[in-house]
């Protein structure tokens, strides 16, 4: 019995050693689309803010 173990546990390392890697594979990006409309909703709040601290430069020369 404990030749057959040994003889099945050393073809299954021999085999698994030798196969076919799959890490070559590109991942996927997870999230990309969140990613994005993330970066989206920056840019509309960094346009947002500037708008407003232009408004308000506006409003403090005509109030001069």
């Amino acid at each position: 019995m404990k030749p057959f173990f040994l003889l099945t546990i050393t073809t299954t390392l021999l085999l698994t050693g030798c196969g076919e890697s799959t890490q070559n594979t590109p991942s996927a990006k997870l999230f990309e689309p969140q990613r994005e409309a993330l970066d989206k909703a920056k840019g509309v709040e960094q346009t947002v803010n500037q708008q407003a601290a232009q408004q308000k430069q506006d409003v403090d020369h005509e109030t001069e």
